[in-house]
């Protein structure tokens, strides 16, 4: 069985997943309230990276196994931090309102990434592939991991000095209970008043009231954001909606025609190993 729709309510979940031996969703949560009420469930492939969402305990407790689709949306996120990079440097929103009503270059003013100092946060697959395109953009590239690598052109350097030196930051890291506010309201202060900052992860690892606070007093730059403590739709009143110097997307880093298609061969790649006793990619 599957659905056009997209329902994230407990009662529905529950109807669609009742029956259900093994389930494929992206990001809609799926608490242990659903699946106590699907006692034939023993696998869920997450058509995602991140599976935060999914109450992992209690799927350990009755040996549910997890999958995830990670690698699917690399190239595609890691194309978007430079897409929000250029957005903020260049001031396409507001160079796409002056050529559209009759205005000149006047105050649009831009900055180059050449000789920046790019700070990446995760190390991972998407932070090197950013990495290695801050790179050929002629940025020195640093980074902070839990877990030292050897990536070429890349300096390893702690997460305050990241911060505190860095002119571009951009965040890669995974959203669990050890990177819930990592970018926290001190480590934001830390930032130089010519930086910017990027999340293209996920939303709690930054604490986005802090950062809207920073952006309205001109204590940064600027920044851009398509991941939030929510999923889109925001509420009106959320506070990046009208902070400064702030490019906003829905959460589509993952979105492009080509990712799509990778994670509809890894989520057929997942079930048929599955299937056959010996499952991949699990977390």
């Amino acid at each position: 069985m599957f659905w056009q729709d997209r329902r994230t309510d407990t009662a529905a979940l529950i109807e669609r997943c009742r029956d259900a031996d093994a389930v494929v969703l992206t990001n809609i949560r799926f608490t242990r309230e659903v699946m106590e009420q699907c006692p034939l469930l023993k696998y869920i492939c997450v058509a995602f990276t991140g599976y935060d969402h999914v109450d992992m305990e209690y799927c350990r407790e009755k040996g549910i196994v997890v999958s995830n689709c990670a690698g699917y949306s690399t190239a595609a996120v890691s194309e978007l931090v430079f897409g929000l990079i250029g957005a903020v440097y260049r001031k396409i929103m507001l160079c796409d309102n002056a050529a559209r009503n009759g205005k000149t270059s006047a105050g649009l003013c831009g900055t180059e990434l050449e000789g920046k100092k790019f700070g990446v946060i995760g190390a991972g697959a998407i932070g090197a592939r950013t990495a290695a395109i801050a790179g050929a953009f002629g940025c020195g590239v640093y980074a902070y991991s839990r877990t030292k690598k050897d990536i070429p052109g890349v300096t390893f350097i702690g997460l305050d000095e990241l911060m505190s030196s860095c002119d571009i930051i951009s965040v890669h890291v995974p959203s669990n209970s050890e990177t819930a506010g990592l970018v926290s309201r001190e480590r934001i202060a830390m930032m130089k008043r010519s930086a910017i900052l990027i999340n293209t992860a996920r939303g709690p690892v930054v604490d986005n009231n802090a950062l809207a606070e920073a952006l309205n007093s001109g204590s940064i730059a600027g920044a851009g954001i398509d991941v939030f403590d929510m999923e889109p739709p925001l509420p009106s009143d959320y506070p990046l909606t009208t902070a400064k110097n702030c490019v906003l997307t829905p959460h589509v880093g993952f979105l492009t025609n080509e990712a799509m298609v990778k994670r509809a061969a890894i989520v057929a790649a997942n079930l048929k190993a599955f299937r056959e006793g010996r499952p991949i990619n699990t977390v």
